[in-house]
Order: structure tokens, then C-alpha cells, then sequence
């Protein structure tokens, strides 16, 4: 019998008693939800509650099947049938060959599964699951009953145990390294991309994983919601802003961190009402408070302002791994979600000044029975450089 070698750095994040309490509680859900199973097809929904990533899923669905009394079952194509096995906690795991094979093998699936005429929730709001899919199931299985179960994975992982805030704690200290170093490398000349590299180099010598940088905009480019990294150089005078997160275990500790170098009078006074919104919002965060009141406490410091129309976009969104997913809780205009202790929030004050420049800064926040925690030691005063 030939052994077969595992594969160097590979294998889901936690342990796979973690993954089982996490689909316990899904299936929970599932069952107030009055559904008769679930098919997760978000990426970070997956990697929740599987421990694999999704990445192969890049244009495919991969569907994993929870279904009560039955172990979970994951529908991927064979080619990535490798990754999956090494990646995730999941046993039971089917191939297709391409994309006109998915409906007939997912449906078979299904179908063996004993939901050929049951209700079934699918993440129809999410990423990664297109509606011809879901038309080529219910051609397959004409009495199965699709229902939107889009908010079901999200309001389980929402709430934090230890394992998941230790993760974040464990980000965010990176997420600060990555801040720091964006503060100390500013300097009259330094390009975006330069900037990049000094941030991902202080990182590595502090042990971490690479940071995800979803933007660093240096002058005019700060008028851009989020930016390449280029070779556009800052001059004196000039703002800089950037978005980054430390990573660990999947879990990612975001942060909106802004800088000037000398003066720049349009932006330092967003940055300022940005600090006054965002310390509004974390005023009334504790259990108990909506998602839409959070939104609303910020809002109400922009809306008397001189720049009453600054702010063009939600206050903030549930986070931790992935940073963000379609589906997930939102920190928006009359959201009802209500916000419970070990919650983490992300909220990116980031406003418009009159000639277009986008500025402010955020912080990540764990929800306690004492209010919020902020989860970064940086402070989110504007750097002076």
C-alpha cells in the first residue's frame, strides 16, 4: 500500500473540533431559519466553516452542503480536488469536471442527500454563485424549493469565540508594525510602490504573514477610492492615506491609518471631522445597539458639519476572515442587526473634501458587555510627517 506524503503548509487554520462547533451552529441556524439544509457557496463563508479558502472556486461554485444528521459534503472541481482535501476538515468531497457538469453532479448530490423536494437555503445575495446555477439546480430538481439563506452563514460568524479574537489581537499587532512603518518611510520622494515594499519588509522582520494592502494613495491619488500601486511619488505638501490589514489564520485586522507631509489644509480638516465621526460611532457601540444606530451617531457629526455631504457610504461592516463579504452584517442607514458582545466591527470614517480628495481614517473594534474595545494601539490622530 503506497503512504501518501503530506504536503508542506498545508491544512485548515484551527482545529477540526473548531470547524464542527462552527457547522453545529449553522445548522442551528438553518433550522430557525425553517430550512431543510444549506448549500454555502461565499468564499469567506467557506473558509469559516471548512477551513479551505474557496480560491478555486475563482469561477466555479464550490458548494458545501450542510444538511442535519449528515456530515458536510463539498462539491469542487477535480482539478482542485487536492487543495480541497489538504486545505479544509471536509471528508465527503465530489468532483465535476467543468462548469456544464456542475448542476448535474451538484444535483445528484442533492438528490442523495434527500433534498431532491425540500427546502433549501442558498447565499443568493453573495459573491461566487451565479443565477445561472441556480437555474441549471432547479432544472435538475424542478421540486426543490430555493430560499435565500444569504444572511444565515454571516450571523453565526459574526459573534467570536477565543480562538477567532486571539487571531484578530494577533493581526491587528501586525496591522500596527504596517502602520508604523508607513509612518516612519514618509518622506519628500518615497513612490507608492516603494512605500509597499518598506511596509511588507518591516512586517516580515516582525515575524508576520504579508499584509493585504488594499490601497496606498500618496497626493491627487488620494482622490481615488482605491488605488494601484504606482510609481507617483508624494511631494511636500501633500497627504498620504492607506489602507492595509495584518493576517493571521485567515483573520485579518483592518485599518485606515492618514498622514500629511507639511500642511495641506483641505485634508487635514476631513481628517478631523473624520477623528469627531468615528469616535461618535464607537461612543454608542455595546450590546443591544443597533447596526443602523452605529451608522446614525457618525452620520449626525457629518450632517452638522460645514461638509454635511462628506460621507457618501456606510459607516462600517462586520469583519475578522474574510475582511469583508457580501451578505455580512453592514454598519448602514437603518440596518437592524443587533450588535452582541465578541462582535468585531470595521468602521472606515473615509470623506470627500470639495476638491475631491478622500481622506479619514477607521478602527477595528471587538464588541464587549463594556462597550467597544479598539484593537489597534496606533492612535487614528492624522500623522504629521
Amino acid at each position: 500500500m503506497t503512504s501518501i506524503k503530506p504536503i508542506p503548509f498545508t491544512g485548515a487554520p484551527f482545529p477540526k473540533s473548531e470547524y464542527e462547533r462552527r457547522q453545529k451552529k449553522a445548522l442551528e441556524a438553518v433550522a430557525r431559519a425553517n430550512l431543510d439544509a444549506i448549500v454555502v457557496t461565499a468564499h469567506g463563508h467557506l473558509r469559516y466553516l471548512s477551513g479551505y479558502d474557496g480560491m478555486g472556486a475563482y469561477f466555479m461554485p464550490f458548494p458545501l452542503i450542510l444538511v442535519p444528521g449528515r456530515p458536510p459534503t463539498y462539491v469542487v472541481r477535480e482539478y482542485e480536488l487536492n487543495g480541497v482535501r489538504a486545505e479544509s476538515c471536509v471528508d465527503e468531497i465530489v468532483g465535476y469536471a467543468e462548469q456544464p457538469d456542475f448542476a448535474k453532479v451538484c444535483a445528484d448530490v442533492l438528490r442523495r442527500l434527500g433534498l431532491a423536494g425540500r427546502r433549501v437555503g442558498f447565499e443568493l445575495g453573495c459573491w461566487n454563485l451565479a443565477p445561472a446555477d441556480v437555474g441549471a439546480l432547479q432544472a435538475c430538481l424542478p421540486d426543490m424549493k430555493v430560499a435565500d439563506a444569504s444572511g444565515l452563514v454571516p450571523s453565526v460568524m459574526a459573534v467570536k469565540n477565543e480562538l477567532e479574537i486571539n487571531a484578530m489581537r494577533d493581526a491587528m499587532a501586525m496591522t500596527d508594525v504596517a502602520v508604523h512603518a508607513f509612518q516612519q518611510s514618509l518622506r519628500d520622494g518615497i513612490t507608492e510602490a516603494e512605500m509597499a515594499a518598506a511596509i511588507q519588509g518591516e512586517v516580515r522582520k516582525a515575524g508576520g504573514d504579508e499584509v493585504r494592502l488594499v490601497s496606498i494613495g500618496f497626493g491627487e491619488r488620494t482622490k481615488l477610492p482605491h488605488t494601484k500601486l504606482t510609481r507617483h511619488p508624494i511631494r511636500n505638501n501633500e497627504p498620504a492615506m492607506v489602507e492595509v490589514g495584518g493576517m493571521k489564520q485567515g483573520y485579518v485586522g483592518p485599518l485606515v491609518r492618514s498622514a500629511v507631509l507639511g500642511r495641506h489644509p483641505e485634508t487635514e480638516s476631513l481628517h478631523a471631522l473624520a477623528e469627531e465621526a468615528l469616535e461618535a460611532a464607537i461612543a454608542v457601540i455595546k450590546p443591544g445597539v443597533t447596526a443602523g444606530e452605529v451608522d446614525t451617531a457618525a452620520r449626525k457629526v457629518i450632517e452638522r458639519s460645514a461638509r454635511p455631504q462628506a460621507l457618501n457610504h456606510r459607516v462600517g461592516y462586520q469583519t475578522g476572515a474574510p475582511w469583508n463579504e457580501r451578505g455580512n452584517i453592514s454598519l448602514e442607514p437603518g440596518a437592524p442587526d443587533i450588535l452582541q458582545a465578541s462582535m468585531t466591527v470595521h468602521m472606515p470614517i473615509i470623506l470627500i473634501g470639495e476638491a475631491g480628495y478622500m481622506f479619514g481614517c477607521s478602527e477595528t473594534v471587538l464588541v464587549t458587555e463594556r462597550g467597544a474595545e479598539i484593537l489597534s494601539r496606533t492612535p487614528h490622530t492624522l500623522h504629521r510627517a
